[in-house]
């Protein structure tokens, strides 16, 4: 175990320093775990490694990605965005509805995309009115975190959730008969939108606003509706007995992504006479977190194996005692400190399993901590600046654009936006799964 332990580490710190390379971290190190493996330190070959990886989730985020830069090609998002700002009546208002449009769409759509739809947006109407665009896109980016974690397509982290706890689109609302993690992540967005409105309480200067975007497709549109009513149309398949059926079935969210993906750019290269659509959502996707998780998953299935995945869920019960709420506690605030400084997938990744085996210790279900570790990590990364991609990426926009932002810019909405959404969060769930 010790071995498997110091190769966790050694991958974890070096996927730290070197961001740019962490895919190949990741596979490097999943080929020493098989190697390992082979060698006797524990049991684990080449064909399990293969088997602990959740293709499902791979095809989820793969066809997810192709339908998202359909979307945005279509302009739709554009449309929408303008039709919300011209009814509002100043700025501060325009940054709430941007903000919350931002929200509803990353509950759908990855959180970068959505920042790269409606940044632009907040972007124009700071030139225009002649303020600094720095806390708009900011305010916008915050949001487009929070909502990632209400759906089963809404982040990374929570198609991993769906994929390790074999949840369904249905079970992100409504649960054995309780309300699921959606209607958590919705509070805290009210309660931090409230928090949006008070910082922007001055910004009262009035917006002239037109709806000039054209959409130039709507069967984009049509695809990321599909996409939701396949998933919930599923998950009212009764599982098979068995066999190749079997696993189909657990792969049936992944192939309906990727298929309406598939559907998409068929039309689209159809339309055009050209492959301009293959290549465009080709160039697009996000090849680099699809490797990463490759790797993590053979990675976190060789430490498993090594009984690392026991050892950290038995130090996480020597700390939190018997309590489950604290333990709770200690999984929701944990995780909003390690998210704020490192990318929450491969976290995520590796934490499901230990909530797995805590719950089996404390012998209670295992969904307030699933719930608690989602809560935590996606919102969290809203703490800092680099804490998350959309943050990254809402950033590198306005430094394009010629403007400066320090940490502190970014802490002055960050801070309060992510504390208000994560206690709130965390006070709900554990009220309705924990007690």
């Amino acid at each position: 175990m010790i071995a498997a332990l110091i190769l966790f580490f050694i991958t974890y710190a070096l996927m730290m320093a070197f961001q740019r390379v962490r895919p190949w971290i990741a596979l490097t190190s999943a080929a020493v775990f098989v190697i390992l493996g082979y060698a006797g330190l524990y049991e684990m070959s080449f064909v399990s490694a293969l088997r602990a990886v959740d293709y499902n989730v791979l095809l989820m985020i793969g066809g997810t990605m192709g339908i998202v830069t359909l979307f945005i090609d279509s302009r739709m998002p554009a449309r929408l965005s303008e039709m919300l700002i011209a009814k509002t009546p100043n700025v501060m208002w325009a940054v709430t509805i941007l903000s919350l449009f931002a929200g509803v769409i990353s509950a759908f759509v990855d959180n970068v995309a959505t920042v790269l739809m409606v940044a632009p947006i907040g972007l124009a109407i700071s030139r225009k009115l002649e303020i600094s665009p720095v806390p708009v896109i900011i305010a916008i980016t915050v949001s487009s975190n929070l909502q990632g974690a209400a759906t089963l397509v809404g982040d990374t982290t929570s198609i991993l959730l769906g994929g390790f706890a074999d949840m369904n689109f249905i079970e992100f609302l409504w649960m054995h008969g309780k309300p699921g993690i959606f209607w958590a992540v919705e509070i805290g967005a009210l309660i931090s939108l409230a928090v949006l409105m008070f910082l922007f309480r001055h910004e009262r200067q009035p917006i002239d606003a037109e709806v000039t975007t054209e959409v130039t497709d709507y069967f984009p549109s049509w695809l990321m509706a599909g996409v939701v009513v396949l998933l919930i149309l599923a998950s009212f398949i009764p599982a098979p007995a068995g066999g190749a059926l079997l696993t189909l079935y657990k792969m049936r969210s992944g192939l309906i992504c990727m298929a309406l993906c598939v559907v998409g750019v068929v039309r689209g290269c159809a339309r055009e006479g050209t492959d301009r659509v293959f290549r465009r959502v080709l160039n697009e996707l996000d090849v680099e977190t699809l490797l990463l998780l490759f790797g993590l998953f053979i990675v976190i299935e060789g430490i498993t194996a090594a009984g690392v995945i026991e050892a950290i869920a038995a130090l996480f019960c020597r700390v939190a005692g018997d309590s489950p709420f604290a333990l709770y506690t200690l999984i929701v605030f944990f995780s909003v400190a390690f998210s704020a400084f490192i990318d929450n997938i491969p976290y995520v990744a590796t934490m499901l399993p230990v909530v797995q085996d805590i719950s089996a210790i404390m012998g209670v279900e295992p969904y307030v901590f699933y719930f608690g570790l989602l809560i935590g990590a996606t919102l969290g990364g809203n703490l800092t600046p680099i804490g998350a991609s959309a943050n990254i990426a809402g950033i590198g926009i306005l430094r394009k654009n010629g403007e400066t932002v320090t940490t502190r810019d970014f802490l002055r909405i960050g801070v309060p936006f992510t504390m208000a959404a994560v206690l709130s969060g965390y006070v709900i769930i554990w009220l309705v799964w924990g007690i």
